[in-house]
């Protein structure tokens, strides 16, 4: 049906609207939706609900909804370019290098790294950010650099690979000599969080998300060519190489901003193009692009909703949310894939 498309990206508008007034209203303390929607409409609101919401539901969801945007976009970019139905976001090693930032800054306070990261005077949560821009950073210029000499996806996805298992042994080695304080505080880090973030924090993350949409928007018909490979996508006067390194670059910057403010988010950006594909049911990316961005940011609202634990003081770390949920859509997706289903037979 020709209007499949634009009828499941209105369903997925409204749902991203509704997902959102949930998101700010479910926590500690529950804020009904009339208040939220009196809040955002100019109403007479409770000084504290509108404190409340202000300072933390409201950055907190759309966080929620910038992150989801970012690794869902930078995920369908991914599985396009490496041909891949299990490419995610950080299958270039770009969360591996966030993590390598953020243990050096908490975890190597007696190593020269450490003592450097110290000595700038980024300590705390600025320190954390910064640290994890900058590893995620250095994998890019990395990656780009070993990409001048390679020309097959192949042998580049196998570099990503190579150079994740690198900074993760990394690491690991300052893991098992840091103190049980710090290595507490990285494992937090690494669980992931879409809360704490404040306005400056947004001010810096939704410009940097919203460009990397914009990049995938504009790359979108030569996308579609290289459904059909590489050769084939060149015979129809698609830029390979540049399309290549503007998808990397998209998605690098794109989960390298998230890693950076939330930790490693893992499964949405594996699943949530999956799911985008089944809703559109078709391949093309002039469609997907929209809808993967528009179905992470109401994935990852409902799964910040989830972790919140409705009705109790508790909070579930966010990539359990997003594990649970995310790995039986892998699994539903591979078990559909017909490369897959060719190669069983």
């Amino acid at each position: 049906m020709k209007s499949r498309p634009a009828l499941v990206l209105g369903t997925l508008v409204v749902l991203t609207l509704m997902s959102a007034v949930l998101a700010v209203g479910v926590g500690s303390v529950p804020i009904p939706p009339v208040t939220t929607l009196r809040y955002f409409t100019g109403g007479q609101v409770d000084p504290t609900a509108a404190a409340l919401l202000h300072q933390v539901r409201l950055p907190r969801a759309i966080t929620a909804m910038l992150a989801g945007i970012g690794l869902a976009v930078a995920g369908l970019l991914m599985q396009t370019i490496f041909a891949n139905p299990l490419a995610d976001p950080y299958i270039l090693g770009v969360s591996s290098g966030a993590s390598l930032g953020v243990a050096i800054a908490v975890l190597g306070g007696g190593t020269l790294a450490g003592g450097f990261v110290a000595g700038l005077g980024l300590t705390g949560r600025v320190g954390v950010v910064t640290a994890a821009a900058v590893g995620a950073l250095a994998v890019l210029l990395l990656v780009l650099l070993f990409g001048r000499w390679v020309r097959s996806v192949v042998a580049l996805l196998l570099i990503g690979v190579m150079i994740g298992s690198a900074t993760t042994a990394l690491v690991a080695l300052l893991l098992a000599f840091s103190a049980p304080d710090r290595i507490q505080k990285y494992v937090l880090w690494g669980l992931g969080s879409v809360g704490g973030t404040t306005w400056p924090d947004l001010a810096f993350l939704a410009p940097v998300v919203l460009l990397g949409v914009a990049l995938a928007g504009w790359i979108a018909p030569s996308l579609n060519a290289m459904l059909l490979g590489e050769k084939y996508a060149a015979s129809m006067g698609v830029a390979v190489g540049r399309i290549r390194v503007v998808a990397i670059v998209s998605t690098a910057v794109m989960a390298g901003a998230v890693t950076a403010f939330c930790g490693p988010i893992a499964f949405v950006g594996i699943a949530v193009p999956h799911l985008a594909r089944m809703a559109v049911g078709r391949a093309d990316h002039r469609w997907l692009v929209p809808a993967s961005a528009l179905m992470g940011a109401v994935v990852l609202q409902l799964c910040a909703v989830i972790a919140q634990l409705p009705g109790s003081e508790g909070v579930l770390p966010l990539n359990v949310v997003t594990a649970a949920i995310g790995a039986p859509v892998v699994i539903i997706a591979l078990l559909r894939s017909r490369t897959l289903a060719a190669g069983a037979s």
